[in-house]
Parts: structure tokens; sequence; C-alpha cells
């Protein structure tokens, strides 16, 4: 009874934090938009204090990459979240090894695995435009704790392959 109730919040959570993602990614998207489009003058910081509009008037490039990082990441990072809301729509406390959850699990740690590639790549971008000169905050991109999620999630994706295994092997037994 305790597993359930713990389940059903963790769904409620999952849910939750996939929804706020994806206004984060809309958001970045918006602001991007407007401050391309408009004079950045304008809106100030537009999202969550995040002003990038020192690049934008000199560094149109780089301003372009550094807010288009930060949407395909939250949008990665929204992605990972749905799957886990599905894991949990699939997940049988009862039968808890199946294919269809062994391989939402794998995508997972597939997409963990790209973030951190991505938030690496992000990194090094970053450390290159300060480099030239760029007057900018240094931005946690996250890339070390992705490659971690992910090679965590690879363990899990295993067992639960291996699971899988041993669960078809006892229902042909019986």
């Amino acid at each position: 009874m305790k597993t359930r109730v713990i389940m059903k919040v963790m769904h409620i959570i999952f849910w939750i934090i996939f929804v706020s993602l994806c206004i984060k990614t809309g958001a970045l998207i918006v602001s991007f938009f407007m401050s391309l489009f408009n004079n950045p003058d304008d809106f100030g910081n537009l999202y969550l204090g995040i002003s990038f509009f020192e690049l934008n008037p000199i560094y149109i490039a780089h301003y372009i990459g550094i807010l288009s990082f930060l949407i395909v990441l939250t949008g990665m990072k929204a992605y990972i979240a749905y799957l886990a809301i599905k894991v949990f729509m699939k997940f049988d406390i009862n039968n808890p090894f199946n294919y269809y959850v062994a391989q939402l699990i794998s995508k997972i740690g597939y997409f963990a695995l790209g973030i951190g590639i991505v938030a690496l790549i992000a990194n090094q971008y970053t450390e290159r435009i300060v480099k030239k000169g760029a007057e900018m905050s240094q931005i946690d991109w996250g890339a070390q704790e992705f490659l971690f999620f992910a090679g965590i999630i690879y363990i899990l994706t295993l067992v639960f392959k291996r699971g899988v295994e041993i669960q078809n092997e006892n229902e042909l037994t019986i």
C-alpha cells in the first residue's frame, strides 16, 4: 500500500516537472524570438533574469548559439520527464519487469547521455566565447551530472533487461 502511494506521488511530481520544463522551454523560445526581432532594450530580462543582451548587438551568432543550447537542453530535459511519466503509466508493481518499461528506461539513458554531450559542447562553446572577450556570466550546463545520470540509467537498463529475461523464463517454466 505504501509503495503504491509513493508511486502515485512520484507520478504527480514528474507531471509537475514535465509541465514546468515545457513552460521553461516555451518561455526561452518566446524570449529568444522577441529579443531577435525587437529592440532588446525594450524587454530587459525576459526570462528568470537571464540576460544575454550584451552579446546580441556585437556577437549575434554567439547569442543565437547560447540560447539555442539552452532551448535544446531544456527541451531534452522535458522529453526525459515525459519518458519518466510513460514509465510510471506502464509500470506494474506486481509484474515490474516488462520489455516496454525496459525500452523506456533505455531511451531515458540515451537522452541523458545526449544531454551530457550537448552540455559538454555548450560548456566548451561558452568558454571559447568568454576567451574571445565576451562579457557574460559563466553558465553551468550540468554536463557532468547528466553523464553520471546516464551511467546510472545504463546500469538500471541492464538490470531491467535481465529481469525481463528471468521473468520470461519463469513464465515459460510454469
